[in-house]
């Protein structure tokens, strides 16, 4: 996925919580190098290596690597969610 292009996700606001859900992640193998902004503001990189596959008849993505740089973050193994910490 280029740098460049748009992504598909959604954003919630509540609680005093922002939540960034992106949607277009892990339909394919693909690698993923995403630079998160909010206006001018750089909030952290998230690079996701995600690989499609295939086995008796069912359709699932391995992720093979995830990983928030430039930012301090939390990771609940229970949900999957990623907790960013921002100034």
């Amino acid at each position: 996925m280029n740098n460049d292009e748009p992504i598909d996700f959604s954003f919630i606001s509540e609680n005093d919580i922002n939540i960034i859900h992106i949607n277009s992640i892990g339909w394919e193998t693909e690698t993923v190098n995403l630079k998160i902004r909010i206006a001018d503001n750089h909030i952290f990189d998230f690079y996701v290596d995600a690989e499609r596959k295939i086995e008796d008849c069912c359709s699932y993505t391995n992720y093979n690597e995830i990983m928030v740089l430039n930012s301090e973050f939390e990771l609940n193994t229970e949900t999957g969610t990623y907790v960013i910490f921002t100034e």
